[in-house]
């Protein structure tokens, strides 16, 4: 009789595999105070709140300084340059506060990818070991089935 195939026992394949990651910890506890600074405002500058906020704080200071008495206005019409200077220095901090953070996250998004890969590698290996006790199975019913078979005869 031929030797048989013997497929990896299920200890065999716990074995040969790491085990699995979460991404998400690991990178936690990497990071910085700064960086986590950086992701938080990242997270939280892309929000429609965000944009409401600074829309309604627009409103606000052109309406107060266009409508309100002359002597309570602290930027009139037409200067602005206070609103102005604000907003530009609002843009230069958060323009690299908001690349940082989609380093991070970007970085954060590869550890995952690696993750699910080795996830997915771990799986197929699986299945693949699966599929061979299946079919040592077949064999193995079809040799019984042929032996039965011969023997009834």
């Amino acid at each position: 009789m031929a030797e048989q195939y013997q497929p990896k026992s299920l200890n065999e394949i716990k074995a040969a595999h790491k085990p699995i990651r979460n991404v998400r910890i690991e990178r936690k506890e990497h990071l910085t105070n700064l960086q986590k600074a950086a992701i938080w405002i990242t997270d939280h500058v892309g929000t429609m709140g965000f944009f409401l906020i600074i829309l309604v704080w627009t409103v606000i200071w052109l309406g107060w300084n266009m409508f309100a008495p002359a002597a309570a206005r602290f930027d009139p019409f037409p200067g602005f340059v206070l609103w102005l200077f604000i907003s530009n220095m609002i843009q230069i901090f958060l323009m690299p506060l908001i690349m940082i953070g989609q380093n991070l996250q970007s970085a954060h998004a590869d550890a995952r990818a690696e993750a699910d890969f080795d996830v997915n590698t771990k799986a197929e290996e699986e299945i693949e070991t699966i599929l061979m006790h299946l079919e040592n199975q077949n064999n193995l019913i079809l040799q019984i089935m042929q032996r039965l078979d011969k023997g009834s005869n």
